[in-house]
C-alpha cells in the first residue's frame, strides 16, 4: 500500500526533524495545538512511536471508513475522549514534517496538481493525535503488561531457584549437621575408648599398687611383730630392771637403816653420866660421813632411777667400814673398862700401902669455832638452841589449836568469814614487789591496820579480825605462813624479792611479836637449817618421815629431787639472812630489831660447829653470807674475817671430804665466793639490797 510507505516516511522524517526530537507532554496534545507554541524546547517524539508505525498503524488504515476524511461526530467526541481505536493518520497534515506552507508529495516534491488552497497551512485533527496517543498508551499497556508478565515470569523463577536453592542448603545443612554429628560421635567414640583404656591402665595400676602395698603391709607387718617381740623384751628386761633396782632400793634403805642404827650406838657413848675415857670422836666423824655418803646416794637414785650394782657396792662398802668402826669402838671401850678395873685395882692396891689420893678429870674437848680439823664437832644442837626450837614450834601448834573452831566450821557464812580473812591476810603479801617505797608502805598499812581491828578493803567490800572471836589468831597464822611460803616459792626464783617481802616482815615482827615467832616457827618446821638443826633417825621411824624431816617434800613414795629441794632451801635462808639486817623505815621511834644480826652470827657459829652435809651446807652457807655478809662484816669487823679465814682453812676441808664428784658445783661456788672477798677484804653489798632512794619513790 502507497499509503503505508508514506505514513513511514512522514514519521521517519518528523523523528528526523528538530521538533521530532522535542519532548512532548501528553496532556498538552489534549488542551489543543495553542500549547505546543509555546514550548521552546526541541520536540521528541516517544520511543515506542517506530513501534506504533510499524505495527498499529497499518492494522488501523484497513479498518478506517471511506468518510474518515470528514469528521464524524465520534471523531469530535473523541476530542475530549481518547479512543484506543487505533486510527490511521495517512492523509493528516500534521504527519508531515515539512511547513503547512510547502507540502510535499510522497517523493519529497511540492506537488503541482494540489489546489492552491492546499498551500495555506492546515491544523492537524485533534482525532489523529489522539489516535497516536492512544495507540502509545496503548503500547505502554501492553508493554507495561509484557514487563509485568515478565517481572511476574521472572519472580516466579527467582522464586523457584530460591526454593531449589533453600532445598539444596536445607540439604547442605542436613549433611553438614550428619557430618557434625559424625564427628561428634567419632570424637566420643575416641573419647570413649581413651577413657576405657586409661581406666584399664588406672584399673593394671591399682592392681599393681595393691600388690605393691599388700607385699608392704606383710614387710610392716613383720616388722611390727618384730617390734612388738622387741618391745615386750624391753619392757620384760625393763621390768626386771625395775625389780632389780627396787631389790637394790630396798637393800640401800635397809643398810642406811643399819647404819644410821650403828651411828647411834657410836652416839650413845656420849648419853653415860661418866666421861668416856678413850676419845671416840674420829669414830663418830667417820660415822657421819658414812652416813652422809649413804644419804647422798639414796637422794641421787631417787632422782636418777634405781642404784646401780656400783652404788650398791659403795654402800656394802660403807656399811662394812661402819662395822669395822662399830667393832673397834667396842674393843676400844673393851680395852677401856679392862684398863679401868686395872687401873681401879692397881688404885686400891696403892691406897691399901699409901693412902688416897686426889684424882684429876681430864679436861673437856674443845668445842669452840675454832677447833682444828683433827676436833670433833657437833651432830646435835645445842640444848638452849633446840629449847628455843621447841617453843615455837608449840607456840605456833597452839596458834592453830586457838582457831580450831574457824578452821574446821562446816557454816558456810563462817567458812565464808575465813576465806575473806585469808584473802586479806595473804593477798597483800603477795603483791609485795621492789617497784616502789610507797607501793610497800600501802602494803604494810593494810597489813598492819587488819592485825590491828580495823576493816580493811577486800574484794570490794570490809573484812576485819572482829568478825570472828578466832579471827586475829587465824590472821597472824595465815600471814605468818605466807610470808615463809613468799620466801620459799618467790624468793627462791628472784632473789632480789627477799629483801622487799623480809622489811614488811620486821616492820609487822615490830608491832606484832606474835606474827615474828610464827614466821620462826614456820621458817623452822619448812627449813630445819635455819635453826640450824640436823634431825636425827630415830628407830622405828619411817624413811618417808624422816625426809620430811629434813625439809623434803615427799608425795606418797616419791621424794622431790635435790635441785629443788636445794632451790626452796635457799629461798627460805635469803629470807631470813635478809630479815635480820632490815627494820621498817617509817617506824614512830628507835627500836632494836627483834631478831637482829646477833642472831645471824649465832646461826653462822652454830653451822660451823656442826658438821657439814653434802651438798645443804656448801648451799646454804653461799646463800647467807651473800645477802648478809656485808651487815656482818660492819657489824663485827676483824672477828667476822677470822671466820671466814676459818671457813677457808678448817671447814672447806670437811666439805670437800663429804661431797661426791657430781655435787662439787655448791661448793666451787661457795670456794670461788670467800677466796675474792677475802683477796678484796670486802663482802659486796647484795643485788637487790633496798637503798634510801627506794623509799623516796
Amino acid at each position: 500500500m502507497p499509503s503505508e510507505g508514506r505514513c513511514w516516511e512522514t514519521l521517519q522524517a518528523l523523528r528526523s526533524s528538530d521538533k521530532g526530537r522535542l519532548c512532548y507532554h501528553r496532556d498538552w496534545l489534549l488542551q489543543g495545538e495553542d500549547v505546543l507554541e509555546d514550548c521552546t524546547s526541541i520536540p521528541k517524539l516517544s520511543s515506542y512511536a517506530g513501534w506504533v508505525v510499524d505495527h498499529v498503524l497499518p492494522h488501523t488504515q484497513e479498518n478506517l471508513a471511506p468518510s474518515e476524511t470528514s469528521p464524524s461526530p465520534a471523531s469530535t467526541v473523541g476530542l475530549g475522549q481518547p479512543s484506543f481505536t487505533p486510527r490511521s493518520p495517512v492523509g493528516s497534515p500534521v504527519c508531515s514534517p515539512v511547513s503547512p506552507g510547502t507540502p510535499a508529495t510522497p517523493n519529497g516534491t511540492k506537488g503541482r496538481d494540489e489546489p492552491p488552497h492546499a498551500e495555506e497551512p492546515v491544523a492537524l485533527p485533534s482525532s489523529r493525535g489522539t489516535r497516536v496517543e492512544g495507540c502509545i498508551r496503548m503500547y505502554e499497556l501492553v508493554h507495561r503488561m509484557k514487563g509485568m508478565e515478565g517481572l511476574r515470569q521472572w519472580q516466579e523463577a527467582q522464586e523457584r531457584r530460591v526454593r531449589v536453592l533453600s532445598e539444596m542448603a536445607s540439604e547442605q545443612l542436613k549433611r553438614f549437621d550428619e557430618r557434625k554429628e559424625l564427628k561428634h560421635h567419632k570424637e566420643f567414640q575416641d573419647l570413649r575408648e581413651m577413657m576405657e583404656k586409661s581406666s584399664r591402665e588406672a584399673l593394671g595400676q591399682q592392681e599393681k599398687l595393691k600388690a605393691e602395698h599388700r607385699h608392704r603391709a606383710k614387710i610392716l607387718n613383720l616388722k611390727l611383730r618384730e617390734a612388738e617381740q622387741q618391745r615386750q623384751k624391753q619392757v620384760e628386761q625393763e621390768r626386771l630392771r625395775r625389780e632389780e633396782g627396787q631389790g637394790r632400793l630396798r637393800g640401800l634403805y635397809a643398810l642406811q637403816e643399819e647404819l644410821l642404827h650403828l651411828n647411834q650406838q657410836l652416839d650413845s657413848g656420849d648419853q653415860r653420866p661418866d666421861p668416856p675415857t678413850v676419845d671416840l670422836s674420829a669414830f663418830r666423824t667417820r660415822g657421819n660421813q658414812l652416813c652422809g655418803l649413804i644419804s647422798g646416794l639414796i637422794r641421787a637414785t631417787s632422782e636418777d632411777g634405781f642404784p646401780t650394782a656400783e652404788d650398791q657396792a659403795v654402800a656394802e662398802r660403807a656399811l662394812r667400814e661402819m662395822r669395822e668402826l662399830c667393832a673397834s669402838a667396842r674393843a676400844h671401850e673393851d680395852q677401856r673398862r679392862q684398863a679401868e678395873k686395872e687401873a681401879q685395882l692397881k688404885q686400891q692396891a696403892s691406897q691399901m700401902q699409901q693412902g688416897p689420893e686426889v684424882h684429876r678429870e681430864p679436861p673437856a674437848p674443845s668445842q669452840g669455832p675454832g677447833g682444828k680439823q683433827g676436833e670433833d664437832l657437833q651432830v646435835k644442837v645445842q640444848d638452849s638452841t633446840m629449847q628455843w626450837y621447841q617453843q615455837l614450834q608449840e607456840a605456833s601448834s597452839q596458834c592453830v589449836r586457838a582457831f580450831e573452831g574457824l578452821a574446821s566450821s562446816k557454816d558456810s557464812q563462817v567458812k565464808k568469814i575465813k576465806m575473806d580473812l585469808q584473802k586479806a591476810a595473804t593477798i597483800p603479801v603477795s603483791q609485795i614487789s621492789t617497784l616502789a617505797g610507797s607501793k610497800l608502805k600501802e602494803i604494810f598499812d593494810k597489813i598492819h591496820s587488819l592485825l590491828s581491828g580495823k576493816p580493811v578493803q577486800c574484794a570490794g567490800r570490809p573484812v576485819s579480825v572482829a568478825m570472828d572471836p578466832q579471827g586475829l589468831d587465824f590472821v597472824q597464822y595465815k600471814l605468818a605462813e605466807k610470808f615463809v611460803k613468799q620466801g620459799e616459792e618467790e624468793v627462791a626464783s628472784h632473789h632480789e624479792a627477799a629483801f622487799p617481802i623480809a622489811v614488811v616482815a620486821s616492820g609487822i615482827w615490830e608491832l606484832h611479836p606474835r606474827v615474828g615467832d610464827l614466821i620462826l616457827a614456820h621458817l623452822h618446821k619448812n627449813c630445819p637449817y635455819s635453826v640450824p638443826f640436823y634431825p636425827a633417825f630415830k628407830e622405828g621411824m619411817a624413811l618417808e618421815d624422816y625426809q620430811r624431816m629434813l625439809g623434803y617434800q615427799v608425795k606418797g613414795s616419791n621424794v622431790e629431787q635435790q635441785d629443788n629441794f636445794l632451790k626452796r632451801m635457799s629461798g627460805m635462808i635469803r629470807f631470813y639472812a635478809a630479815l635480820i639486817q632490815l627494820q621498817w623505815p617509817y617506824r614512830a621511834r628507835q627500836q632494836v630489831h627483834p631478831h637482829g644480826l646477833n642472831h645471824g652470827w649465832r646461826w653462822l657459829a652454830q653451822i660451823l660447829n656442826m658438821e657439814p652435809l653434802a651438798d645443804v651446807t656448801a648451799t646454804l652457807l653461799f646463800d647467807f653470807l651473800e645477802v648478809c655478809g656485808n651487815a656482818l662484816m660492819k657489824q663485827y669487823q676483824a672477828q667476822f674475817w677470822k671466820v671466814m679465814l676459818l671457813i677457808k682453812e678448817d671447814y672447806f676441808p670437811r666439805i670437800e671430804a663429804i661431797t661426791s664428784s657430781g655435787q662439787m658445783g655448791s661448793f666451787i661456788r661457795l670456794k670461788q665466793f670467800l677466796e675474792k672477798c677475802l683477796q678484796h677484804k670486802e663482802i659486796p653489798v647484795p643485788k637487790g639490797f633496798l637503798t634510801a632512794s627506794f623509799w623516796r619513790t
